[in-house]
């Protein structure tokens, strides 16, 4: 592997490590198109000399890889001598793994997943491991400052619970997309939460009655399926 061109200072370099071609093609590409300088490996032996050899800001790890797998992986960063942060995205769902995922890296996301969550979440954590301070999300005239924790709907602020303001913060990272409300309970509520999906209808409302106030409503329902973040 020849030594990688020098980059300018603000551009950051991911690697994407999966098995499956069809992830580590779609995710670069998201990337690529948001301006990151990416390289794709599709197993772990692989991802230890890319990680070397690419030095990357950040590595989007699969758990479960053919020959060495993603947790054994991100040990191995932890235990070393530079930090790279690491977000995995895997299958691997049950809460155990999530709990023994997050103790080694920077986030964890499961599949199936969008491009847009995924891009969402690596600008996240290399904001947070690079010191950049703006860490506002945006849709519409409705923006987020995972920084901040401040919400504004055009210019006008609005007062959120956390709870509130994780689930704003979901539906932000997978605008116009479709989620269910199994989608939303295990990614805001995660483990911590028993499993009634009448929760995510009760805090839908009091988002609505926040933020509808203040303008034209952004958060649609889709009879029998779920909601979906996107302008009427």
């Amino acid at each position: 592997m020849t030594e990688p061109a020098a980059l300018p200072s603000n551009v950051a370099r991911v690697l994407v490590v999966d098995d499956e071609p069809s992830i580590t093609d779609a995710v670069a590409t998201a990337l690529r198109y948001e301006g990151y300088e990416t390289m794709e490996v599709g197993a772990g032996r692989a991802a230890e000399r890319a990680i070397d050899e690419f030095r990357p800001d950040l590595v989007v790890l699969d758990v479960m890889l053919p020959d060495l797998d993603g947790f054994a992986i991100a040990r191995r960063l932890r235990d070393g001598n530079h930090r790279v942060p690491v977000i995995f995205l895997t299958a691997k769902d049950a809460t155990e793994d999530k709990v023994a995922g997050l103790a080694l890296a920077d986030d964890y996301v499961t599949k199936p997943f969008s491009l847009a969550e995924i891009v969402a979440r690596v600008q996240s954590v290399l904001r947070r491991t690079r010191g950049v301070t703006d860490g506002a999300m945006r849709f519409a005239d409705l923006t987020l400052d995972e920084d901040t924790r401040e919400v504004r709907r055009g210019d006008q602020p609005v007062e959120l619970t956390r709870t509130e303001f994780e689930l704003l913060r979901f539906l932000m990272l997978n605008p116009r997309r479709v989620l269910t409300k199994r989608q939303i309970l295990d990614n805001v509520w995660h483990y911590d939460f028993g499993g009634d999906a009448n929760v995510v209808e009760t805090y839908i409302s009091y988002l609505r009655k926040k933020l509808d106030p203040l303008g034209p409503p952004l958060i649609q329902t889709v009879r029998l399926v779920g909601y979906a973040l996107r302008e009427a």
